[in-house]
């Protein structure tokens, strides 16, 4: 069994929020022919996609060729939307993740899904999880790493987060509208640097306050093998030690960081060897980030790659892990 718990996913007909709405930071579809088109943003052309972006059976066919049995489909990060008011960012949400639900629902033995919820509105993003879960059956939820510039220990969040570990609700991380934006755009180091940097700011957030602390169950998953966070853990140790006086936990980070799971998304053995050092096989899961540039092709190539696994430990990460972490049997 082998699950790509990292891919994305949008509608082939993704209504136009700023034909309906006004403003220039709703993310549009322009089509360019019958299987390609541009996710559009204020104008400019932010992605070039494929149908494999909104095509199940297009996805079915990638996925049976590289050897998938299962992708768990989330949205593409910058239709979060968390800067927009509550009624249209709702409607966003809804409109993924009934599509969602809608292809799980057509192609159930293929496809895991996770929603979306407009989290600038804690009380609204937790009704509509509330329907993900309870009524659409999605198996999760996927938010960004940040709220408007607000790091996810912001007081604000806590009863989102609090609902999350009451439900058993599994929460897939993925940055997005990173920090030093302005810094970035040479080199497209925003997706190669700012992101995971984005990322490691996101997970040592929810380490440091104490979040992880207050609420242990809490099922959380980080994108791109937790960025650069799981090799500055050390270094976010060490400031616990050297500063008592900031000290927000009974623990020091790395500590609490043990129940986080992370994506397999790091391209080489090396690395992979030393997130299962550091956190064991049963925290590593598969994620490819299909359909996209870099994506791995095939899913789980690095974990094919990497020496001395156990026969054991290759099946959990391969697929067991993804299914035990969404609670979810197939």
């Amino acid at each position: 069994m082998r699950v790509d718990f990292h891919t994305h996913i949008i509608p082939e007909d993704f209504p136009d929020f700023t034909e309906k709405f006004g403003g220039e930071r709703w993310p549009t579809m322009n089509r360019t022919c019958a299987c390609g088109a541009n996710i559009m943003v204020a104008g400019k052309v932010f992605r070039e996609v494929t149908d494999q972006v909104w095509s199940p059976e297009k996805r079915i066919q990638d996925m049976d060729r590289e050897g998938v049995d299962i992708q768990v489909l989330s949205p593409i990060p910058v239709t979060f939307s968390y800067w927009a008011d509550t009624e249209p960012a709702m409607l966003m949400s809804k409109i993924q993740n009934d599509f969602i639900a809608e292809t799980v629902q057509k192609y159930p033995d293929r496809f895991i899904g996770l929603g979306t919820v407009p989290l600038q509105d804690v009380d609204a993003a937790i009704r509509e999880m509330d329907r993900c879960i309870n009524e659409l059956g999605l198996k999760g939820i996927e938010i960004g790493s940040n709220v408007n510039g607000a790091n996810l220990d912001d007081p604000r969040l806590i009863p989102f987060f609090e609902m999350c570990e009451k439900w058993r609700v599994p929460l897939f991380i993925h940055p997005w509208e990173t920090m030093g934006r302005d810094r970035l755009p040479r080199h497209n180091f925003m997706y190669t640097i700012g992101m995971p940097s984005e990322t490691a700011l996101a997970a040592a957030s929810l380490v440091n306050s104490g979040l992880m602390e207050k609420f242990p169950n809490l099922q959380v998953c980080f994108a791109h093998g937790g960025g650069s966070f799981p090799y500055i853990l050390p270094r976010l140790d060490k400031g616990w030690e050297v500063w008592p006086h900031l000290r927000l936990t009974t623990h020091p980070p790395s500590y609490y960081a043990k129940n986080f799971y992370f994506d397999s998304l790091v391209y080489d053995p090396l690395n992979i060897k030393y997130l299962i050092d550091r956190f064991g096989a049963d925290k590593i899961v598969v994620g490819s980030d299909y359909p996209f540039l870099l994506r791995e092709i095939p899913p789980g190539e690095v974990i094919d790659k990497t020496p001395d696994l156990s026969e054991k430990d290759r099946k959990l990460i391969l697929g067991e892990n993804a299914l035990r972490f969404l609670n979810c049997e197939k």
